[in-house]
Parts: C-alpha cells; structure tokens; sequence
C-alpha cells in the first residue's frame, strides 16, 4: 500500500508522538507553511527548525524564509540520490 509521503528516497522516521497534537500547538504562520510544504514534514522538526531561526533572526518572516532555504537543500539532495 502506498502512502502520503510522495516519491522521495530521503530517510523516513517513525513517529513516537501525535503528530496532530503537535501540529495544533505551531503557530498559525508556521502551520500555514507547513500546509503547503514539498516535503512531509514532522510538526517537531520543522517547529525546531523555526525556533532556531527565529532566535536567530527575531523575525517570523526571516524564520519562514530559513525553513524554505532548508526544504530547498533537502530537496536538492532528494535528486542527487
């Protein structure tokens, strides 16, 4: 049976948590990007991820725009396997 991950050779991970949970606690601008990212990603990973960047930044828009440079190099890496 095939599932929703799409055509991708990146590493998948078991989840251990309720990733509904966890999406439902995001802020709404990073579930709203979380909505229409290329990739599956976990609520935890890219929450991380935008915490990082945005302790960095201090701005939400400059965190999105991390999380988009990222998707684009795991992206880039996906067609070089």
């Amino acid at each position: 049976m095939r599932r929703n991950l799409g055509e991708t050779k990146l590493r998948k991970k078991r989840r251990t948590s309720n990733p509904m949970s966890e999406f439902d606690r995001m802020p709404k601008t990073l579930r709203d990007w979380l909505n229409t990212a290329a990739l599956p990603w976990r609520p935890v990973s890219v929450h991380r991820a935008y915490q990082k960047a945005l302790m960095k930044t201090g701005d939400q828009q400059s965190a999105l725009e991390y999380l988009n440079l990222l998707q684009s190099e795991h992206l880039s890496r996906d067609r070089n396997l």
